[in-house]
C-alpha cells in the first residue's frame, strides 16, 4: 500500500450555517435536513412525500408529452419574477404550446456553496406558489451542491409531463399560405427587465417581465374553434428566432407588418436607447400562433378575453412565396429582411 497525502475530512460541519455548504450535497444528515425542512414542506403532495428515488404516477389516457428546461437567469430576482417561478412557467409553457395539458413537474436544484439559505427559501416559496397556481404538483426531484465559484448561486432544471389533447396538432407541417401570425401581447418585456436588473439600468418603472403560465390562454384559443396551425412561446431569440424556425421547415416567406408589432412605450424606448430590436428579445409569457385566415378574428377575440391576451394582435401572414425568409413591411411599404439572431445580445435571461 502506497502512502498518500490525502487526509479524509468529515463533510458535516460542526456549526450551523445560514448558507449552503458542500455537506448539504453529500447525501447525509444535512442533505436530509435540507430536503425535509426546506423542500418537502414547500412541495408536499402524495407523490413526493415518500421521498423515493422516483415518483409512481397514475396511468394517463392518450399520448404523453414531456419537456425539459433549464433556468440560469442572472440575477435570480428581477422586476416581475424570479428564477423560481420562471423555471415552473417555462416547463408549463412548453407543454401548453405543444397542445398538452400539464400534469406533473420534476425539479432539480443545482446550488452553489455559499448560497444564502434565505435566498433559497425565497426561490422555493416562489416555485411552490407558481406550481400551486398552475395546479401542477412537483412529484420528484434532485438537489446537488457544487463548490463556490463552480456555478452562479443557483441553477434550476424542470421537467414537465403532460397529456396530449385529442385532435390537436400544432406542427409546422400544417402551416399554409395566407395563414395569419398572431401574438398574445407586447414583445421584449422579459429580456429588457432582466437586463435592467442585471446592469442597474433605469429603463422605467413600468418595465417588468411578462413571465407567466400560458396553459389557460392556450385553452381559450383552442376552445375558440380557431384553426390553430402552429404554436410557440418565443423565449430565447424572441419572435424572430421562432419565425426563422418556421421558414426553415417549409418553402414560404413570412411578411410582418411593422405598424402592428406590439411593443410597449417603455420597451420601445429601451430598445432605441440600447440599439436592440424587440423582435430578437426573449419573452416568457407570450404565445405566438399561426391560425387560418378565416378563423383569425375568432382567435384574437378569444385571446383578448383572457388577461394575458388583452393586447393580442395579428402581426403578419404566411406569404405565397418560395423564398424562405422573414420580411418586415414598414409604414411606407418598404420591405427589409429580419435576420435570424446569430448570437446572444442578452445572455442569461432564462
Amino acid at each position: 500500500m502506497t502512502s498518500s497525502s490525502f487526509t479524509p475530512q468529515c463533510p458535516v460541519p460542526h456549526v450551523e450555517s445560514d448558507s449552503i455548504q458542500l455537506a448539504h450535497g453529500e447525501g447525509a444528515r444535512l442533505t436530509r435536513r435540507l430536503i425535509r425542512e426546506e423542500l418537502l414542506c414547500a412541495f408536499a403532495n402524495p407523490f413526493l412525500s415518500p421521498l423515493a428515488d422516483s415518483a409512481t404516477l397514475p396511468a394517463v389516457e392518450g399520448p404523453i408529452v414531456m419537456t425539459t428546461d433549464s433556468s440560469v437567469v442572472s440575477p435570480l430576482f428581477f422586476p416581475g419574477g424570479n428564477i423560481g417561478s420562471l423555471a415552473v412557467y417555462s416547463a408549463i409553457n412548453d407543454l401548453a404550446v405543444s397542445g398538452a395539458f400539464p400534469l406533473y413537474l420534476s425539479l432539480a436544484l443545482i446550488l452553489e456553496e455559499g448560497l444564502s439559505i434565505d435566498t433559497l427559501r425565497r426561490v422555493v416559496a416562489s416555485i411552490s406558489e407558481a406550481a400551486r397556481t398552475c395546479g401542477v404538483p412537483i412529484v420528484t426531484g434532485d438537489t446537488k451542491v457544487v463548490p463556490r465559484g463552480a456555478a452562479d448561486k443557483l441553477f434550476i432544471c424542470t421537467t414537465g409531463i403532460g397529456r396530449q389533447r385529442k385532435d390537436v396538432d400544432a406542427g409546422v407541417q400544417r402551416v399554409r399560405p395566407s395563414d395569419k401570425i398572431l401574438i398574445s401581447g407586447t414583445m421584449g418585456d422579459h429580456g429588457l427587465a432582466v437586463l435592467s436588473a442585471r446592469e442597474g439600468l433605469d429603463l422605467g418603472d413600468n418595465l417588468i417581465s411578462d413571465s407567466a403560465p400560458l396553459h389557460d390562454l392556450v385553452d381559450r384559443l383552442l376552445e375558440s374553434g380557431a384553426e390553430v396551425r402552429f404554436m410557440r412561446d418565443p423565449t430565447r431569440g424572441g419572435v424572430a428566432a421562432v419565425l426563422h424556425e418556421l421558414v426553415e421547415q417549409f418553402s414560404f416567406a413570412i411578411r410582418l407588418d411593422e405598424a402592428s408589432l406590439p411593443i410597449s412605450p417603455v420597451a420601445r424606448g429601451a430598445c432605441e436607447l440600447l440599439g436592440l430590436d424587440a423582435l430578437h428579445i426573449a419573452n416568457e409569457g407570450k404565445l405566438l400562433a399561426v391560425v387560418s385566415e378565416k378563423t383569425a378574428g375568432a382567435a384574437i377575440e378569444a385571446l383578448r378575453g383572457h388577461p394575458l391576451g388583452a393586447h393580442a394582435t395579428i402581426i403578419g401572414e404566411i406569404a405565397d412565396s418560395p423564398s424562405a425568409e422573414v420580411l418586415l413591411v414598414n409604414r411606407f411599404g418598404q420591405v427589409r429582411n429580419i435576420d435570424e439572431p446569430s448570437g446572444a445580445p442578452l445572455p442569461r435571461i432564462c
